[in-house]
């Protein structure tokens, strides 16, 4: 036995911080949580005290206290056809990366779903508290699951009814911006092409799209593309669409990989963007701004998007009252070289 060897240090508590700082250990609790407001000078001390005492949160303890698992997943049923390749799982980062660091602030880790094939499984061991549903679509299978576990669930996207809390996109107005700039930019013979299931971006963009046209004595053309066939699918429609012979002056893509197999099937086709055709699409990532040119798109703001999500999530575990939905920022247009004539 090493009779210099030193006892270990005392861990310090929840109760050392409170004591410390002057404090109750629930205040000390609520400043950590957020559960409750702190008013600055008192969390200045009880910050001040953790720092002194080197004082870090037993997770686990907590976890056996409240019976929560301390994790919240975010979700996204778009197939990997769309969602990875080029863009890396562009727009599903996007928003996590911002979710991640809201979670964090709100002492709660974030888990990132990416698209799989048999989910129920592949969850069965996984414990999270609540979930973040990215842009289902009609019969989205991991809402179903979601709503099967009892899981508390925000969506991002759909603006009908939806269960738990949602952060609705207007995809009213985005289609309104692509295909006003499309038009105005000299566009009269353009489709549209989209995904054919029913996730709500799908469904109303045929309508703006639709209704705009009748508007403006232009013929409509819609072509459904299977979104599990993604850039290839578009590349192969848009071919089939010149090879036809019908005039062509501008392609409305709103979903990226689709805008990326439009391009491609443009370059084979020998027709120049944006001189002879011009192309817009929704998102505004990475394979909107790698193309040659860069596609017109919408800043869709998804930092903010991802952080009233996870807010209104963690709210809505902690029992705190708030409205059942946001509004997310309003898009903007970002008009680049293939729908600008230099």
């Amino acid at each position: 036995m090493n009779r210099d060897a030193k006892p270990p240090e005392k861990r310090a508590t929840i109760k050392d911080v409170a004591r410390a700082a002057g404090v109750s250990p629930g205040t000390v609790s609520n400043a950590l949580s957020g559960k409750r407001k702190v008013d600055s000078q008192t969390q200045a001390r009880i910050t001040a005290a953790i720092e002194a005492l080197g004082y870090t949160p037993n997770l686990a303890a907590r976890g056996m206290r409240t019976g929560r698992a301390g994790t919240i997943a975010i979700f996204s049923s778009m197939p990997t056809a769309v969602a990875a390749g080029q863009s890396r799982l562009g727009f599903l980062m996007e928003i996590a990366a911002s979710a991640a660091v809201t979670a964090m602030e709100r002492n709660v880790a974030l888990l990132l779903v990416p698209p799989i094939e048999d989910p129920a499984a592949a969850l069965s061991t996984i414990a999270f508290d609540g979930a973040i549903l990215v842009e289902p679509d009609a019969q989205d299978r991991y809402m179903q699951l979601l709503s099967a576990r009892g899981v508390p669930t925000v969506v991002i996207g759909p603006t009908g009814d939806v269960p738990g809390r949602a952060v609705t996109l207007d995809y009213a107005l985005m289609a309104r911006l692509l295909f006003d700039h499309l038009h105005e930019s000299g566009a009269r013979d353009f489709p549209l092409i989209i995904g054919e299931s029913g996730r709500a971006s799908n469904v109303v963009f045929r309508e703006v799209y639709e209704a705009r046209c009748a508007a403006r004595g232009l013929v409509p053309r819609v072509i459904a593309v299977p979104e599990a066939a993604a850039e290839a699918g578009a590349r192969e429609a848009m071919l089939g669409a010149i090879g036809s012979g019908a005039r062509l002056d501008g392609a409305l893509v709103p979903i990226d990989a689709m805008a990326t197999g439009v391009m491609a099937a443009l370059r084979q086709a020998g027709l120049a963007v944006p001189e002879q055709v011009r192309v817009a699409t929704r998102y505004d990532g990475l394979r909107a701004r790698s193309e040659s040119p860069a596609l017109t798109a919408l800043n869709l703001h998804l930092d903010a998007v991802a952080d009233l999500a996870t807010g209104v999530l963690v709210d809505l575990l902690d029992d705190v009252p708030g409205e059942p939905v946001l509004a997310a920022p309003r898009p903007e247009l970002v008009a680049r070289g293939s729908t600008i004539k230099a």
